[in-house]
């Protein structure tokens, strides 16, 4: 056998790292060769024990090649392996056949940043001898901690050469601590602690006057803008323009008592019928028209005669040029007619008397001319300045005259505007039309109106879809003094509202929002009590009223009405006034607060029809409004308590009192006064006080049922449900009567 030499290497201790891999290849300088000794007659499970040595490189080699075999007798070669040995070995042969790059031992001393990253492949029996490094830092961690340090550097270089910026800051006359500090780009608590600092304690949704506001800004380095009420830039856009002017049509109300013919002399001037198509022959709504003559145009607003339309009345008298009042020859001066010289007067407008309906036999001009005499109006042949015309609106006579007079009358106002700016109006009227949705009735009254132009009117806002003349056709522009229906606004405007083109939708929705705003800042909703109304019993009953109508000015004109109607124990109370018709909100609304559901000139929906009849609740229709205030003052009459009557009929003394078998007490009585009838209601007097109050059940007398006892005679009195009679009693026999009591 031949001799085998083993080489065996021992390092340090097993479990420190291994720095370097290159020198196992080499022997260490405490290896030892062992020289195995020939031995025939080994045991099979001899092994050869290694020492340990320390290695003083500090390498982190654990490898230990060991061949512990021998020849068998039979030739072969056998080897006996310790499991741990074999474990080491194999640990020992993968490191020797792996190059793996070394690490200068100078690395060892740097930080975290500077570790040695594991450059080997990560095995089982590598994480079991715990033979792993911690793991580097990796490059883009270490990119991103680079970053890090250069973003934080420039931020201090970006705040120690910060500014402050100096903004221009919109003060409007109230302003929240809140809205103040994100326009001036400041912390709220910064303005609250320096509000503190002078002495003032605040919370953040507190509202600050605009003088304050602006104090603040100036401390905080900004530059303080007052802002402009939305009125006065209205004023501003609304202000006379001089440049551009041209004739314009002149704008005429009509005006008089109901029933004197206003419609009637419009539909002759237009050749037109709109008289059959109001209600009862009384115009409720105010209509605007225009008619050419001669190439000359007239625009006509129609105004409602009826007392309830006060309102309609003194906006067309303010909007117009020229004022015709309508008397009928046969009539007279009535007291609408007077409402409208008076409001005429007061808007300091001319005025054209037109005396209607003079082919009638009892007609009589001259009695019309001699009244008005009393307010200042004197016909120009009774050496006055007031233009007078006699005309029939059914015979069309002298309606030439009549125009001729108010276009002379208007060439004395001259009336002139500018064509080329943006256009300005006055709502006539408004309504909610189902198929268009809200409609607004409006007269230009300077500019011109496009398609597409954006408009703020009132509170409410939008953009022009449509523009509809009186005729019904769609048209895309009007001109001064036109009449026209607009479709585009956002909601329903008020009648008498203004109407006001602005450049833009942002220019239109900010100044719609600011009157909404101002609107809401003016209200007071607080009502003091006083000492008298604090301490008063008499709780007044209330009648809630839903009232739905076709346009604003009727909701507007019956409100007015139903305001007038005062009571001490009954008062009205509108809860809802709205156009359009009616729908399922009314009718829940109307159970809700158990209210009366009015409908002028609409109908109910389909839906809000059967909600209505499966929740009993009536909605009355109405189609005039005398009526609307007919029906509300009965209702109203039905709420209060009736007059109850009390007479006395009969007093009767009770003598003796007898006990009937079937009838028990019986009270023996002689009639003193009157008369006792059996259906009487009566009271029991005992020492002056009333003891009880009852009906009575039979009266005898000699042991016959009577239904009547006259004084002087003596009966037997029963009373239902009443036996504690006493003698010397008194019972006294009263009727009561009620009155209803009406409003």
């Amino acid at each position: 056998m031949e001799n085998k030499k083993t080489k065996l290497t021992i390092s340090g201790s097993t479990k420190k790292p291994i720095k370097k891999f290159e020198t196992l290849n080499k022997p260490g300088k405490r290896s030892v060769f062992i020289e195995k000794p020939q031995n025939r007659f080994s045991k099979k499970n001899d092994t050869f024990k290694t020492s340990k040595f320390e290695n003083r490189n500090n390498f982190s080699s654990k490898s230990i090649k060991k061949n512990t075999s021998y020849n068998s007798p039979l030739g072969g070669k056998i080897s006996s392996p310790n499991p741990n040995d074999f474990e080491r070995r194999k640990l020992a042969e993968q490191r020797a056949t792996k190059r793996l790059k070394g690490v200068n031992e100078e690395k060892e001393k740097k930080s975290k940043l500077g570790s040695t990253k594991r450059e080997f492949k990560l095995t089982v029996s590598r994480a079991l001898s715990d033979e792993i490094e911690a793991r580097e830092r990796s490059l883009a961690s270490v990119k991103r901690a680079r970053e890090k340090e250069s973003k934080n550097l420039n931020k201090q270089e970006n705040k120690e050469n910060l500014k402050p910026i100096k903004r221009d800051i919109n003060i409007p006359e109230a302003i929240t601590v809140r809205e103040l500090a994100n326009r001036m780009a400041e912390q709220s608590s910064n303005v609250i602690k320096y509000l503190f600092g002078m002495g003032v304690t605040v919370t953040i949704n507190q509202t600050l006057a605009a003088d304050t506001a602006e104090f603040l800004v100036k401390e905080f380095g900004h530059n303080p803008i007052r802002e402009e009420k939305a009125e006065e830039i209205i004023q501003k856009i609304k202000a006379s323009r001089t440049e551009n002017l041209k004739n314009r049509p002149p704008i005429v109300t009509v005006m008089g008592h109901v029933d004197h013919g206003k419609t009637s002399v419009l539909d002759a001037l237009r050749s037109a019928n709109v008289v059959s198509g109001e209600f009862g022959g009384i115009t409720q709504h105010i209509g605007a028209y225009q008619i050419e003559r001669d190439l000359s145009r007239i625009t006509f607003i129609d105004t409602p005669g009826h007392a309830a339309f006060t309102e309609m009345r003194a906006r067309g008298s303010k909007l117009t040029d020229v004022v015709v009042l309508v008397v009928a020859a046969d009539d007279g001066v009535k007291p609408q007619t007077i409402e409208s010289i008076k409001h005429a007067k007061a808007a300091n407008v001319p005025i054209v008397v037109a005396i209607n309906k003079c082919d009638l036999p009892e007609a009589d001009p001259q009695k019309i001319k001699n009244q008005l005499l009393e307010y200042e109006l004197i016909a120009e042949d009774l050496s006055g300045d007031t233009l007078m015309v006699e005309i029939s609106a059914k015979q069309k006579m002298n309606l030439d005259k009549l125009v001729e007079s108010i276009l002379l009358q208007s060439e004395i106002l001259d009336l002139k505007t500018d064509f080329d700016s943006k256009a300005t109006g006055v709502v006539l009227e408004s309504k909610i039309d189902v198929g268009r949705g809200p409609v607004a009735t409006i007269i230009i009254t300077a500019g011109t109106l496009r398609k597409g132009d954006f408009f703020v009117s009132g509170l409410k806002w939008g953009k022009i879809r449509a523009i509809i003349d009186d005729k019904g056709k769609n048209i895309n522009e009007a001109l001064p003094s036109t009449p026209v229906e607009i479709l585009g606004i956002n909601g329903a405007a008020k009648a008498g509202d203004d109407f006001i083109v602005l450049e833009s939708e942002k220019e239109a929705k900010t100044l719609s929002e600011n009157r909404a705003q101002e609107k809401k800042e003016g209200k007071n909703p607080l009502t003091f009590a006083t000492q008298e109304s604090a301490f008063s019993n008499n709780s007044s009953k209330e009648l809630n009223m839903i009232i739905k109508s076709d346009v604003h000015g009727s909701s507007e004109a019956i409100k007015n009405a139903i305001n007038q109607i005062k009571h001490d124990e009954v008062k009205p109370k509108i809860i809802l006034a709205d156009i359009g018709m009616i729908t399922e909100t009314d009718v829940t609304l109307a159970k809700a607060s158990d209210a009366v559901l009015i409908a002028f000139n609409v109908k109910p929906s389909k839906e809000a029809k059967k909600l209505a009849e499966n929740e009993k609740i009536k909605i009355s229709s109405y189609n005039i409004i005398y009526e609307v205030l007919d029906y509300i003052k009965s209702r109203m009459s039905g709420l209060l308590k009736p007059d109850i009557k009390e007479t006395v009929v009969g007093t009767a003394q009770i003598l003796e009192i007898f006990k009937v078998s079937g009838a028990g007490k019986v009270a023996g009585s002689k009639i003193i006064d009157g008369e006792i009838l059996s259906n009487s209601d009566v009271r029991i007097i005992r020492d002056g006080a009333i003891i009880h109050t009852g009906k009575i059940e039979t009266i005898f007398r000699e042991k016959n049922q009577v239904k009547q006892v006259a004084s002087g005679q003596e009966c037997g009195i029963t009373i239902k449900d009443y036996l504690d009679f006493q003698k010397n009693d008194t019972i006294e026999a009263f009727s009561v009567e009620t009155t209803e009591r009406t409003i």
